[in-house]
């Protein structure tokens, strides 16, 4: 992911706090290749859902042949999936990404494969450029 793709993901967190943001990336050869942000239609700090159009333009992106991540952020808690989270990963080939404002000076992106309820963070690398 780029410094400016990372940077996407916070400010929209940002602008969408004290409720929750979402989103969905095309990734390819597993890199960040686009961020598209989308609404989350629970307006809620303890949830997100993202609509019907941006779900069917992620599912559009895998049948493609493109990888896909969705992100969503956490206002006051830490970048780790929430029971919720795990709950609600209906998608086991999509990547989660969460973006943490807990700590506003020092906001987190993390990744995680969830898959049957079981969770494995997949390292970030962010580059310059």
């Amino acid at each position: 992911m780029t410094r400016a793709q990372w940077q996407a993901l916070v400010d929209h967190a940002r602008r969408e706090a004290p409720n929750e943001c979402c989103g969905y990336m095309r990734l390819l050869d597993g890199r960040v290749d686009e961020v598209f942000p989308a609404e989350n239609i629970r307006r809620s700090p303890y949830g997100y859902e993202l609509g019907f159009e941006a779900l069917m333009a992620a599912n559009d992106l895998e049948d493609a042949g493109y990888g896909v991540a969705i992100y969503h952020s956490h206002p006051r808690s830490p970048a780790q999936p929430s029971q919720t989270d795990i709950n609600l990963a209906n998608y086991p080939d999509w990547l989660q990404v969460i973006v943490s404002l807990a700590d506003p000076d020092r906001p987190q992106v993390r990744a995680f494969w969830i898959v049957d309820g079981q969770v494995r963070e997949e390292p970030i690398e962010v580059e310059d450029g």
